[in-house]
């Protein structure tokens, strides 16, 4: 048994307030998966045209998300870095300011492009928040108490996925699109205050260099990836010759990045770390639950609104069961896993994110819609039983010191399974959607077929405008988008049971935990 890192380790003073810094902590953190969660809502709205919305394709849609996503995830790396070596409590003030800015701008975009970029503004403040937050938890908890305390942070999520689609829907009934993004500044503010004053400043003694050809390297390897499959799914075609080659180039260069991070003396990226089976495996666990449940948020919202017809305000309170579940479980999956250990924790709660996923397969535009809400609480149990465990096992591998490489490590992986997942099953859904309403666009004029292909949202709004003679669209539309949720879900459904299977066979029981935090606690006495 492994008995706690001396008291000594943490100043009293930072002691005696630790669950007041854990409250600021999950404010900081609040307002970055508020941002996303509220978005989600806020997706119809945006793809309709002005000036209700901005008219935005689902490609621009998508590219949105992944902007913010694919920056967020790029710089994770050396934000932890950077934190490491400048302080922590310094770039988590900075990186909540830079979001602020990034929100208020977003707020008041003209366009779908000025949207985009202004989304990667605030992914750029949002880099630096993220991994802050754990890295700074991890320097005022004691190990012993480090379970309950990421256990709470998680459940922070939670609420912020609770809040985020109803203040959305909540703004979306009385102001314009543009509030969604403007909510922030305020809890920006609010978190600076409260940051400045509580929480105390970290820094690791021996920090690493930056990476800055590796930064380059990973951003443009995942853009390129990304956009080739977007740009597939917008086409319905994956064998036109230039989304294959933006794809192969995408690969290319994600493999010369990690070459590169191989040979190199101060990697943004230690491969070194992916040696450990059961850290590679809580990591690809994270990445793979994010990649399904992305593109499952990315039609779930367009199933509840376009065909079954709710306000982004009732849109947002139907995702209040998979808030709750999480609220409830976080804190309390660390209990589960004492019990029955990582492996079977973290094994089960995929398999109920697959069967999740695989009942989205056999929702109809009449489905009950408390089928809907038993199955959100479901996801939401399998979430929390998922992230916690892996999220104790990734920060638990590493020394103290290297808190914000963990965090920075968990994160990215995570944001580029979720940006991934929106790209590869966003690009299903958009092919399938094609494919199946083609056929039933004849009557309208020619240059219009091309643009009611794109999306439901597209399909209806065309359909809008030509009043009666539109009509004659809406039940094609609504079944077409039925049949590409389905096709969605079940690839969804495939990537969740892989993750299983990754977790069932990598990941310790209750028994091979105490070694490895003796392993943890030998690395840390070896720095001091």
């Amino acid at each position: 048994m492994t008995s706690p890192v001396p008291a000594s380790r943490i100043p009293e003073a930072v002691h005696r307030r630790r669950w007041a810094i854990l409250g600021v902590l999950m404010l900081a953190l609040l307002i970055v998966v508020l941002d996303n969660s509220i978005l989600n809502v806020a997706i119809k709205t945006i793809a309709t045209p002005a000036p209700t919305g901005l008219g935005a394709t689902q490609s621009e849609i998508e590219w949105a998300i992944n902007s913010y996503t694919l920056v967020f995830a790029g710089l994770l790396f050396t934000a932890g870095l950077i934190g490491d070596r400048v302080g922590r409590k310094k770039v988590l003030l900075a990186g909540t300011l830079v979001f602020g800015i990034g929100s208020a701008l977003a707020a008041e975009s003209g366009t779908p492009n000025q949207l985009i970029a202004y989304r990667a503004v605030m992914a750029l403040g949002a880099a630096f928040v993220m991994p802050a937050t754990l890295a700074v938890l991890m320097n005022v908890f004691e190990r012993h108490e480090q379970p309950k305390a990421i256990g709470i942070w998680a459940g922070g999520v939670g609420l912020a996925i609770a809040i985020g689609p109803i203040t959305g829907g909540a703004l979306l009934d009385h102001f314009w699109w543009g509030s969604v993004f403007l909510i922030n500044v305020p809890i920006v503010v609010i978190a600076l205050i409260l940051m400045a004053w509580l929480v105390p400043d970290s820094r690791d003694p021996r920090p690493g260099r930056l990476d800055p050809i590796g930064v380059v390297l990973s951003v443009v390897g995942l853009v390129l990836l990304v956009y080739g499959i977007i740009k597939g799914g917008e086409l319905a075609d994956f064998t036109d010759p230039k989304v294959l080659a933006t794809i192969i180039a995408g690969v290319v260069v994600l493999a010369v990045f990690v070459v590169f991070e191989k040979r190199t003396a101060h990697p943004s990226l230690d491969v070194s770390y992916f040696r450990n089976k059961v850290f590679s495996a809580a990591m690809s666990a994270i990445a793979l639950v994010f990649f399904a449940l992305m593109g499952v948020t990315f039609f779930g919202v367009f199933y509840t609104q376009s065909v079954r017809g709710y306000s982004p305000l009732e849109s947002g309170l139907l995702m209040l069961p998979l808030a709750v579940a999480q609220l409830l479980f976080a804190p309390r999956a660390r209990l589960i896993v004492d019990r029955f250990g990582n492996r079977a924790t973290t094994t089960g709660g995929l398999l109920l994110i697959a069967a999740t996923l695989a009942a989205f397969a056999g929702f109809e535009a009449d489905t009950p819609i408390w089928l809907l809400e038993v199955v959100f609480f479901l996801m939401g149990t399998g979430m929390a039983h998922i992230m916690t465990p892996t999220s104790v096992v990734i920060m638990q591998a590493l020394p103290r010191e290297k808190a914000g490489s963990a965090s920075a490590l968990s994160n990215t992986f995570r944001q580029v399974g979720g940006a991934l997942g929106i790209a590869v099953l966003g690009s299903v859904l958009a092919t399938s959607y094609r494919n199946g309403i083609e056929g039933k666009l004849g009557a309208l004029p020619p240059n219009l077929r091309d643009t009611a292909a794109e999306s439901i949202e597209a399909t209806l709004g065309i359909a809008e405008k030509l009043g009666p003679r539109g009509e004659a669209l809406v039940t094609p539309a609504n079944d077409a988008f039925l049949h590409a949720m389905h096709v969605t879900a079940l690839c969804g459904t495939g990537v969740a049971l892989v993750g299983a299977v990754v977790t069932a066979l990598f990941l310790p029981g209750r028994t091979p935990a105490a070694p490895q935090g003796e392993k943890e606690q030998e690395r840390v006495a070896a720095m001091d």
